[in-house]
């Protein structure tokens, strides 16, 4: 039984992946905000940038926290394309569960069907991720732990949703962001611990790439795109200050007039 380290670079992997999560988080609910205060396409471009900064959010931190998972007495490399597949993944079901939010009349429906897809899509984004991984010996998981991950991933994601219908202040925006960032990596940190791995050495080389060689470079690029979007949400003015303008123009109008 080869024994796993799941913080082989120690507290780096950990951190950095709770705050892509929690900037993911953060940004996808103030594009949601935004979103609903918004009519007509504006409003369909806020949702799929916020489904966008949230399944990044959490593809990147999955990805990030397993630049620090190891394994004694194999190496491990990672099947690009089922790789690329659970980024996909990640955004497309963020993506449904936030147009469910952000569309529907009935809220309360939407909540709970958005929340239960969202979260087992996020689900199906690690699992497909872990099973990317490539290395000499077999994994196996505990049913326990991965339906308490699973159990997480819905609540986290029915949280975050309820958080975008009801959550306006960026104060509370970012308190809210700092709690999903911790579902978010406990749902990670749980189906991680589920798993076991027996090791069986063998000389011929891995398939697929090292962590280094694509996850990494991967991961930097999407955490540079959020990191571009907070200041792209941050200078766009709301739909308040929208309407301030607006009026103060008129007035201003119709006074030189």
């Amino acid at each position: 039984m080869g024994h796993l380290d799941h913080a082989a670079l120690g507290w780096l992997t950990p951190v950095l992946s709770y705050a892509m999560a929690c900037i993911g988080a953060a940004l996808g609910l103030r594009c949601t905000v935004r979103a609903l205060g918004a009519t007509g396409r504006s409003r369909r471009n806020w949702l799929v940038t916020a489904a966008s900064a949230i399944g990044t959010g959490i593809w990147t931190m999955h990805f990030v926290a397993m630049l620090g998972f190891s394994v004694s007495g194999t190496d491990i490399r990672y099947d690009v394309p089922l790789t690329i597949v659970s980024l996909l993944v990640a955004m497309a079901v963020v993506c449904a569960g936030v147009f469910a939010v952000g569309y529907s009349r009935d809220r309360t429906r939407a909540l709970f069907l958005g929340g239960l897809t969202t979260g087992l899509g996020v689900a199906s984004m690690h699992y497909l991720g872990m099973a990317a991984v490539r290395l000499h010996g077999d994994v196996t998981y505990d049913p326990v732990l991965v339906g308490a991950s699973v159990l997480i991933a819905i609540v986290a994601a029915t949280a975050a949703l309820w958080a975008a219908l009801n959550i306006k202040s960026p104060v509370a925006v970012t308190i809210a962001s700092l709690i999903m960032g911790a579902a978010v990596s406990s749902m990670h940190y749980t189906g991680m611990f589920a798993v076991s791995v027996d090791v069986t050495p063998a000389g011929e080389v891995l398939p697929g790439a090292t962590a280094m060689q694509f996850i990494f470079p991967l991961a930097v690029g999407l955490g540079s795109y959020l990191f571009l979007t907070s200041a792209f949400v941050a200078l766009s003015p709301t739909t308040g200050e929208r309407a301030a303008s607006a009026s103060a123009q008129g007035s201003v109008e119709s006074v030189t007039g």
